[in-house]
This record gives C-alpha cells, structure tokens and sequence, in this order.
C-alpha cells in the first residue's frame, strides 16, 4: 500500500522516501511529560495559530521565561510580561518577545539565553523547546561546544584561580542544564563528541565545586543506563528483523494462524500494544527533527547519522510489518470460510484495539484488510458481517483531514488525562504514527526557520516542542497487561508474503475474473515457473 493517508494504505516506505512523497516559568516546572508528571488539560490543547499578529513585538533585554510551560502553548492565557530585568546580551543579540513569550531572535542569542549565570536559569520550557530544534541549524555537539565557549568566556573558567565566591550558584545551575539535556535527549550523547565535550565542562566544575561530585555521577550513570537500555533494544530489534526475514524470504505457507496461536481477539490487541509501546518508548524526540534537517554536506566519520531517525524508521517498519501480515494471515487460507473467519477475528481485535486507544494498531490492521489482494476477494467479503468493519472503517475516515480520528484522539488524551493513578489502562494513548509524523512534517515545512530579518523563528520551536511533548507522554505509559511471549514472537517473526506472493495466493483463494487479473495472473506464474 502506498503512502496516502487517503486511503490509509501500508507504510511501504522507508523513511527518507516517506519524506520525499510527503514534500508533494520558574525552575519548578514540570519536565512537560518528560516525568511522570500530568499536564493540566485542555491547555495544551490551547491553539498554536494565531490569527493576528501580536499587538506587543518589541525588542527586549533577555530575562528567563516567567510563563508555565502549558502558556507557553496557549498563547490565550499568556499574560504581559513586563520583565525588564537587566542582561548581559548587547542590543545586537536582544530577543523579540510577544505578550511574555519569546518569538524569535539571532542564533547567538539564544545559545546565551540557554546558559545559565549565578542570578539567571533557563526555564526547562526553553531548555526542551530549543534543544530539540537547534538542531535544524547547528548539530548537537557544535551547540554544546558553544555552550561550554560561552561559560569559559562569561565566568573567565580560564583563570588560574578561580573562588567559589565569585561564581555563585553558576556551578549548580550549569550542572542541572547538563542533567536536564542528558534527561531529555540522551541519545544525543552516543556521539562521543558530546561525551568528551561533557566531560570538559564538568571536570572545570567540580575544581571548583568538589561537593557536585554526586550530581556529575548521577549525569554519567543515568546515560550509560538509557544508552545501554537503547542498544540492547536495537540488538533485539535486529535479532527479530533478521529471523523475520529469514522466514519470509522462504514463501512458504503457514502451517498454522494466528487465530490457532491467540485466540482470544481481546489478547491479541493486548500483545499488539505491547510492541507498539515498547517500539513507541524508544523513538527519541529529537528523532522527528532530525529527520526533517538537511543533509551534512561533509560526512563525519566519528559519528553514525544513519542512527539518528532508526528507532522511528523502526516504527515505520513495524506498521507495514503488521499490514502485511494480516494480509498474509487472510490470503494464506484456501478454503473461504477459514478466510471469513480470519477477517472477522481481525475486525474485532481491531475493535479492542481502539477501546484500548492503540490507533496505530487499528489503523495497520485497517490497512491489510483494505489491501488489493483482500479488497479483490468479493466472494469472500459477501459472506463476512461488513457492518462492524465499516464502523471501524468510519473512525478512521481520512476526510476532513482525519477530523473523526482526532475528535476519538482527544477524546482518549482526556481520558488518559482523568485517569486515576491505578487505572493505567486508560491511560494508553498509541496515535495513527504516520498522521503524527505528516502533522509535524507540514508544521515543519509550513512555518519558516528564519524570519525575513534573519532571526530565528522561535514561535516555530515552540509549536513543535507543543506537539513532541505530547508524544513524550504517551511514551511513558507502561502496558498493563500480561505479557505473552509466544503471541509477540509469532507477531514479530512469523512469515509475510511479498507483493508477487501474496499475489498469488489472493488468485488461487479467488480465480481473476477480469482481463487485467487474468493477465496479472498469467505473468505471475510465468515469473514463478508455474
């Protein structure tokens, strides 16, 4: 299936080629989901566009954010802020503010606006928005260097002798920016680039503070923990991939399904939310940014780009994956009953899937079941009860931009949000990914990096980090239910049939009836030597 969201066909795609068809506030605010921390609905809901220009864009001197972080994205709640409080940024690096939020300003004034001093600390609203977003123009490592630059610069960490005294609370705040990057986007510290730059700073840090020793631990054992977490997953990732395509590039028929493996409709939609949150766990924010950033033109041999997007690229895979293989599971039956039997135990775990809130499960099952060499199957889908696939079918209506799937995305958003603390079954929240990503792809490209004086274009920042710190919460939900190791790996490795296969099988299941099918048919065999 291609890639319109139209017609909701697989994701058949590698992530560079679904770029290219889509080119056609004070330091106790909470990590914006990036804990465990709830977000008080429905100001996050709080519209990002605006239909008028602010009325107050004035040049400012640069103080920290005074907003929450939920203002910070409904700009309805965001009162004046009149801070005038004096910097040490020249007129040349000033920001531009609107109504108390920071709107834009030239690269260098934003890199001083992230680091701290002893009387100023960024807001951790900022610290996200613009360390996920920098890297459109600068990669992490030159953004960290330039940090360190400007804290040897501005508290002289170059002298011989250097007080406590004189630096104040500059040691602490600059360990906890630090910790909240490590936090936030750990996997910017595979490059080990950012390892030694981290390194650097924090060595000259604790020469003068000796007792941030535990909190520089603290720093260094939490990223060994996330990024040996990240590569045990993405060995057992390529351990299922490569027994998965070792089995399907066999084409044989199954010898049994899935209904003979599961059952019960209700666990197999558990089992499926199961890889959906552990695949959706891993995709690190700064992955949809970086997948949208331009090519380096020189390729740095110390550090693998192609591992910047792979565990969204995973995702993707994951999605055609399951298309595939509910195709398969319904073409590999010869006799229809069996066939109408398996498309009705989909149908209902499709259902379970959205009482659950797994959209992007339900919508790849969707997916298979409307792919040409099941749709063709018309003796078949005669005998099938059409009417609660075509419900399904209705909540996923791709008209009006997708309006009835987003009015049920809210609606599960509000109820992950009620949720009580012991009922983590309604907090599951697994969107339609490819929707997700086409939204962010469009923000990207419909909003400009720059404005026409040359400024960065912050309001952009914003309204990305809006949308990403969404996903981070519902990346955090643990699935709650029992997990059953022989349905995944069935799930994970269990044959699909290529597009000729699959084919092939539809037309055995079903004789062609028209000229082309029976021309498509007869060049099949002859390619298969039949």
């Amino acid at each position: 299936m291609n890639l319109q969201l139209e017609g909701v066909p697989c994701l058949n795609l590698s992530y560079v080629q679904l770029k290219d068809y889509l080119s056609q506030s004070s330091r106790s605010q909470p990590a914006i989901g990036l804990k465990q921390t709830a977000k008080p609905r429905p100001s996050i809901f709080g519209t990002i566009t605006k239909d008028k220009k602010p009325k107050d864009r004035r040049l400012r001197t640069v103080s920290p954010q005074m907003l929450s972080f939920s203002q910070m994205f409904d700009h309805n709640q965001a009162g004046n802020n009149n801070n005038n409080t004096c910097s040490h940024y020249s007129k040349d690096q000033a920001l531009i503010f609107a109504d108390g939020i920071l709107m834009a300003g030239s690269m260098e004034a934003l890199i001083q606006h992230l680091v701290p001093t002893d009387e100023y600390n960024p807001d951790k609203t900022y610290v996200f928005a613009f360390l996920l977003s920098s890297r459109l123009f600068i990669r992490p490592h030159d953004l960290l260097s330039e940090v360190c630059q400007v804290c040897i610069l501005q508290q002289n960490l170059s002298e011989d002798e250097l007080r406590k005294e004189k630096l104040g609370k500059f040691g602490p705040n600059i360990i906890q920016l630090l910790s909240e990057w490590a936090d936030m986007f750990p996997y910017d510290f595979r490059d080990e680039r950012m390892m030694l730059k981290l390194k650097e700073i924090t060595q000259r840090i604790l020469v003068i503070y000796p007792e941030l020793r535990p909190d520089v631990t603290n720093i260094t054992h939490s990223l060994v923990k996330r990024l040996s977490e990240l590569q045990r997953y993405e060995e057992e990732l390529s351990k299922w991939n490569s027994e998965a395509t070792l089995r399907s590039n066999t084409q044989e028929v199954p010898t049994t399904d899935i209904i003979e493996v599961c059952p019960s409709p209700l666990e197999l939609a558990q089992q499926l939310t199961h890889i959906e949150l552990d695949r959706l766990s891993h995709i690190g924010p700064e992955e949809f940014v970086q997948a949208f950033s331009k090519e380096a033109t020189i390729k740095e041999t110390t550090y693998i780009d192609m591992k910047r997007t792979s565990n969204l690229e995973a995702y993707v895979q994951w999605f055609n994956r399951l298309s595939y293989f509910v195709t398969t599971e319904i073409c590999s039956h010869l006799k229809k009953k069996n066939r109408v039997r398996i498309i009705e135990y989909f149908v209902d775990v499709a259902k379970e899937c959205i009482n659950m809130g797994n959209f992007n499960s339900l919508m790849a099952i969707i997916a298979g079941m409307n792919m040409t060499w099941v749709s063709r199957l018309k003796k078949t889908w005669s005998r099938v009860n059409r009417a609660k696939f075509e419900i399904l079918e209705h909540q996923m209506d791709p008209t009006s931009n997708f309006g009835i799937y987003r009015s049920c995305l809210k609606a599960a958003m509000w109820r992950s949000e009620g949720a009580e603390a012991g009922s983590k079954e309604e907090k599951i929240i697994i969107p339609f990914f490819s929707l997700f990503v086409k939204d962010l792809y469009f923000l990207n490209e419909g909003c400009s990096n720059k404005l026409p004086n040359g400024d960065i274009n912050f309001e952009k920042f914003w309204q990305l980090a809006k949308q990403i710190s969404d996903f981070i919460t519902w990346q955090q939900v643990e699935c709650p239910f029992p997990k059953n190791d022989k349905v995944i790996n069935y799930l994970l490795t269990s044959p699909v049939f290529s597009e000729s296969t699959l084919a092939l099988a539809s037309f055995e299941c079903e004789a062609p009836e028209k000229s082309y099918e029976k021309e498509k048919h007869k060049q099949l065999k002859a390619s298969a030597g039949v």
